[in-house]
């Protein structure tokens, strides 16, 4: 019998610095109406100088570390879901681990773009499947703005800064929350249509090189659209139905908070109430892999996810990756 897995305590952490719709209009030609107007969102956070993603994700750790009562020197695994880390190298999660004070546990980065966190929770329910005694922290953080044009409007408005984390383990503890079922896939051919060029092998840096545009994230955002309302309205329709649910029996829809214009989509397509949709973009902006983690703890510490509800996340991001996921609260 395949071991349960539970979340055992959930935390956020952006940072203090908000840019404004208003704040953009003095650095690029736009304005609070046209992106609030296509996008919903009003303000994002944005990281100060020399503030590094594993800062974020030591942020959001430690809360969600105290929420569930472990110890960081009890930790397991590490994994660090971003694709935007401290450095190509070392990675984020063993600076998150030094950061934590955590023992000497496997730590690991998974960049599955915006899909980031959910990827990470998944392999959390694969490790404590094996190895059932496994308390293992899931952190998804992000410096998006650090991988921004700030003359590209179609883009900069979009992204801001944060983190969220998951303690997960076998034990459900008093208010565990139960990772049930999910379905994580890909699909590589388009993942030109969301993509940072520059900066890897294949695109190396080279002494005396210029920074251009290559270096930064570029979007066919038409194109992304369909496909990302598509697959995540596919994979909940047949995570459902793999667990002989209907919409009828969701108390909440979780989406990857990228615009609110792909949030309604999602929502309407699945004829899920609006009520009934969480949506927290007008606040954070596109927080990529943190997205859903930061929405996950914001509504346990609201108050709007309670013990007893079934809560559908599901999130899209480059390469192209997806994924649906089941919880009971």
């Amino acid at each position: 019998m395949t071991t349960k897995a539970y979340i055992r305590g959930l935390g956020y952490h952006v940072p203090e610095k908000i840019v404004t719709n208003t704040d953009l209009e003095k650095i690029v030609e736009t304005s609070d109406e046209w992106i609030s107007t296509r996008t919903g969102i009003r303000q994002r956070h944005v990281a100060a100088e020399g503030e590094a993603t594993s800062d974020l994700a030591a942020g959001a750790s430690r809360k969600a570390l105290d929420a569930a009562g472990i110890s960081a020197k009890e930790l397991t695994h590490i994994f660090c879901a971003t694709c935007t880390p401290d450095e190509a190298c070392p990675s984020a999660s063993t600076r998150l681990q030094h950061k934590i004070d955590a023992a000497q546990c496997m730590s690991v980065d998974m960049n599955a773009a915006c899909s980031g966190f959910l990827y990470a929770l998944e392999t959390a329910r694969g490790m404590i499947a094996l190895h059932p005694q496994s308390k293992v922290l899931v952190s998804a953080a992000e410096v998006m703005t650090s991988r921004i044009n700030w003359e590209d409007r179609t883009t900069c408005v979009l992204f801001g800064d944060g983190a969220g984390a998951a303690v997960v383990s076998g034990e459900k503890g008093d208010d565990g929350i139960e990772l049930v079922d999910s379905i994580v896939e890909a699909d590589g051919q388009h993942g030109d249509l969301l993509v940072m060029p520059a900066g890897g092998s294949k695109i190396p840096y080279r002494l005396g090189d210029v920074i251009s545009e290559e270096h930064f994230l570029h979007m066919t955002g038409r194109e992304v659209f369909k496909v990302a309302v598509r697959s995540m309205v596919d994979v909940c329709k047949r995570i459902l139905a793999q667990n002989d649910l209907t919409v009828d029996d969701i108390d909440w829809l979780v989406p990857h908070q990228a615009n609110s214009r792909i949030i309604e989509a999602v929502g309407k397509k699945l004829q899920v109430p609006t009520e009934k949709v969480f949506v927290n973009v007008d606040r954070f902006g596109n927080t990529s892999a943190a997205s859903i983690a930061i929405a996950l703890g914001e509504g346990v510490e609201s108050g709007d996810f309670k013990p007893g509800q079934t809560v559908l996340l599901t999130t899209f991001g480059g390469g192209f990756t997806w994924a649906a996921y089941l919880l009971r609260f």
